[in-house]
């Protein structure tokens, strides 16, 4: 890679590209992310506060230590969610956020690999440990075939579009749901007034 250039992978991957009013199929390459685990109301768990704040130095130590070690600089890709209940009506008509569990995500970039995210961590533990380091973990993950549309908007306005794309539009392709509803936040939650927020809505499917 020529030096001084900047990989932007949410510009560049497939699995980041929706527009509103579609829904598209997408066969997504396994990948890996740096994970945390958790569970309630991503709005109150203090869980959820310590997962970002464990996530995101790791995330730009990593970067770093690419542009660094590899002379690959990158922006840092957008954070991302696995989200889950016992009963799906929790995200839909309940949205009953108590009962929520989740998986927070950050993707690493394919070029990256061998001791380089543990090398990371370790930097970021040399400096000032993070609550939930030692609950990080890389998460290789193996999608494949999804179904995914572009939500704008705040996220508990979500429901409707989840729920015609679960109960029509899935199975309207002979489709059936075949894996954890996946969020990729392509708009900065702490800078984004609510009614701007950009989200991939995402859903592994398979054949019914």
């Amino acid at each position: 890679m020529t030096t001084g250039t900047k990989t932007d992978l949410a510009k560049s991957l497939d699995g980041y590209r929706a527009r509103t009013g579609e829904f598209r199929l997408v066969d997504l390459p396994a990948s890996r992310y740096l994970a945390i685990d958790g569970h309630g109301d991503p709005n109150t768990a203090p869980a959820y506060a310590e997962a970002l704040e464990t996530l995101y130095p790791v995330a730009y130590a990593l970067k770093f230590a690419s542009r660094r070690e590899l002379d690959r600089d990158y922006v840092v890709p957008p954070l991302e969610g696995l989200w889950w209940a016992d009963e799906m009506d929790a995200f839909t008509t309940a949205r009953d956020k108590s009962r929520w569990d989740w998986t927070m995500l950050i993707l690493i970039p394919e070029w990256i690999q061998g001791a380089l995210v543990d090398d990371s961590i370790a930097a970021v533990r040399a400096k000032k440990a993070p609550a939930r380091l030692d609950d990080l973990r890389v998460l290789p993950l193996s999608e494949g075939l999804c179904m995914q549309t572009l939500h704008i908007g705040t996220f508990d306005d979500e429901a409707p579009l989840l729920e015609r794309m679960h109960d029509e539009i899935i199975p309207e392709q002979g489709l059936r749901l075949a894996g954890l509803h996946h969020e990729v936040y392509l708009s900065d939650a702490r800078r984004v007034a609510p009614e701007k927020r950009r989200t991939i809505l995402r859903q592994p499917v398979a054949p019914a």
